[in-house]
């Protein structure tokens, strides 16, 4: 029985194998089908297969650096081996000497073996072989090692010297260098709406992502299920729903829209008549409302005249008499186009302040 269990593992053993070299020699990108084939190996096989595969996966012209970071964790946690996994680290550096990502997982890893001078070394090496525009990570990721190993004087030691690498980009962003000095993973020293107002890029926490989705997985099968009581009939979930609150009629919201200030004694009134969209007429004529109230209000008249004078830096006479110079004119020219044209019957204008003003003087006379 023994023997027959074997031979049936050795057969799905060799079975998987083909699966895998079969997945390696069709897809576009072997990469990831490397790194789940070396844990395949050492599984079933152990350390020994896993190097072959490894060692296969380095020489595919089409693997990316993810096949160099497998492999040497595979050897530092399974084979508790650290040196092999720093040769891995280096045979992947002299290979993606420009990547960013697979520089950060060397530093990664070796700061912590508790070698700060060896992770001081690799920092300053990586710095001077990548240009400007692919440093900026690593230059964060070498302040974020002084902060947890260094003195301050170390600390102020590369600050200095990422600012003056990236003399423009620092210039004006004080504020958010200090947050990225003194934040702790997913703690940061301002609030939000400090960081929103600084225009500060908050990294994004995968762990709050996976509970948005565990979140709304939850609240996707509570809807499918039906409510108690409602004989099987789902009911939709009114706790997101906002309350109706009528706005009030008051035509004192209209001049807050339309911005114009309402006096007093006209607000009051105003709150007592119906809103504007319930008036549909009869309209009021303009022209008439303002001479009755010329007639009924002549104090207020004279006022508003005095007021209109005073706005062209005159007196009273001196604006009617300009008003009446308008007026002749205005009379000379239509004359002109009657000449030219043919007779038309030409009506005076229906607010004439100087008009309104002789005839006030001639009932008064009269009287």
């Amino acid at each position: 029985k023994q023997w027959y269990q074997r031979r049936v593992a050795i057969t799905a053993g060799k079975e998987c194998h083909e699966i895998y070299r079969d997945l390696v020699a069709t897809v576009a990108d072997p990469t990831l089908v490397f790194v789940q084939y070396m844990k395949f190996a050492r599984r079933a096989e152990g350390i020994s297969a896993a190097r072959a595969v490894f060692k296969r996966a380095r020489e595919d012209k089409k693997s990316t650096y993810h096949v160099y970071v497998a492999g040497a964790l595979m050897e530092y946690y399974t084979s508790k081996s650290k040196d092999i996994a720093l040769k891995i680290f280096e045979l992947g550096l002299k290979k993606f000497p420009k990547n960013t990502s697979y520089i950060l997982k060397y530093l990664n890893h070796l700061s912590h073996q508790n070698d700060d001078n060896t992770t001081r070394v690799l920092f300053e090496r990586v710095l001077t072989s990548l240009d400007k525009d692919n440093s900026w990570p690593i230059w964060h990721e070498f302040l974020s090692f002084e902060s947890n190993v260094g003195d301050l004087a170390s600390l102020m030691k590369v600050e200095k010297r990422r600012s003056t690498a990236f003399e423009t980009e620092c210039k004006m962003k004080e504020t958010s260098l200090l947050v990225d000095r003194y934040k702790y993973l997913d703690l940061y020293p301002c609030t939000a709406q400090e960081l929103r107002a600084m225009d500060y890029q908050v990294e994004q926490d995968l762990s709050a992502n996976r509970n948005l989705l565990t979140t709304a997985q939850t609240n996707i099968n509570n809807r499918e299920q039906p409510a108690k009581g409602s004989g099987g009939v789902a009911r939709p979930d009114v706790s997101h729903m906002v309350p109706y609150a009528p706005l009030p009629s008051s035509s004192i919201r209209a001049s807050q829209i339309y911005g114009y200030p309402v006096p007093a004694a006209a607000s009051d009134l105003l709150t007592h008549m119906p809103p504007p969209h319930c008036f549909h007429g009869p309209f009021v004529a303009i022209d008439k409302l303002v001479k009755i109230i010329a007639e009924k209000c002549p104090q207020s008249f004279d006022l508003m005249l005095e007021r209109m004078a005073a706005s062209e830096n005159m007196d009273v006479d001196q604006y009617m008499s300009s008003s009446d110079r308008g007026d002749r004119a205005k009379k000379r020219h239509l004359d002109e186009e009657a000449e030219e044209g043919p007779t038309r019957a030409v009506a005076p204008p229906a607010f004439d302040l100087y008009r309104m003003r002789q005839q006030r003087r001639h009932d008064t006379a009269t009287i």
